[in-house]
């Protein structure tokens, strides 16, 4: 396959706000990306405008607020998916294509019951929660990321252990909780945290370098089988130097921090 062959949906409703940077992301590797809203999918747009989920090759959830974040980030979102398409998303995830959902994309994911999936593919209620930053309030600030996936999520197949990335945060409920009192280690022995967040000097982090308090400092997790990523960060957002809030100094390229991301899962479709 070529990397213009590769087919990206970039989902939206009423209420996301980062589908063109996400489309820009997928752009800049090669791909083929489309933004498109879910009545095209579902059967409520003219005939002309229908599409199918089937026909792409990567399913992308951009961030913003969707359906105003009412009820819950990303509930609305994700009960419309659900009772409209939940079949189609689910073949589309068993067939393990990619699937990235960044900040109200990563909420949806969880309302899917895609993530963490720790017992079935798709669950048929969430099993955690992006709760409410311990702030009390929106973040929107630098964070550093760590990789601490040991393989298995494709989308950082190009990036090395352990290495460190600037990648922006700009969330309200970013904290990543469950009811399992075994979750963080659960997802420690599956290999699905991928990003967690570090101090300035690779140290733990401490607010604000973890922006909302969630446990065990996690940014991103992916699914068991590694073809579902989500992360609150906006990687999309730092696809050159010059959106870095250090874009000055210390860069030896023009490429952001998070153009390694969309790279990675490319270069396992081509």
């Amino acid at each position: 396959m070529r990397p213009e062959d590769v087919r990206v949906c970039v989902l939206r409703i009423e209420g996301t706000n980062c589908e063109d940077e996400m489309y820009e992301a997928f752009k800049i590797v090669g791909a083929s990306p489309e933004k498109v809203h879910l009545k095209q999918l579902t059967g409520q747009s003219p005939s002309e405008l229908k599409r199918d989920v089937e026909d792409y090759d990567i399913l992308a959830f951009p961030g913003g607020f969707s359906a105003g974040d009412y009820v819950r980030a990303g509930a609305i979102f994700a009960a419309r998916i659900r009772s409209a398409i939940g079949p189609q998303i689910r073949r589309f995830v068993e067939s393990e294509k990619p699937v990235l959902g960044v900040c109200n994309g990563f909420q949806i994911l969880v309302e899917l019951g895609l993530l963490p999936a720790l017992d079935d593919v798709m669950s048929p209620e969430p099993t955690a929660a992006l709760y409410t930053n311990d702030s009390a309030r929106f973040e929107c600030r630098p964070t550093l990321l760590r990789n601490d996936n040991r393989g298995k999520c494709i989308f950082t197949s190009e990036i090395p252990k352990k290495k460190v990335l600037m990648i922006p945060s700009a969330h309200a409920e970013g904290k990543l909780l469950s009811m399992d009192p075994r979750f963080v280690d659960r997802l420690e022995e599956n290999d699905q945290i991928v990003f967690r967040y570090v101090g300035e000097n690779g140290e733990d982090a401490e607010y604000p370098w973890n922006p909302n308090g969630s446990p065990s400092d996690i940014a991103g997790i992916c699914n068991p089988a590694g073809n579902v990523l989500g992360m609150m960060p906006h990687p999309e957002r730092v696809l050159t130097r010059f959106t870095h809030p250090d874009w000055t100094r210390g860069y030896d390229s023009e490429e952001g921090d998070g153009l390694c991301l969309f790279r990675s899962v490319m270069k396992k479709l081509v």
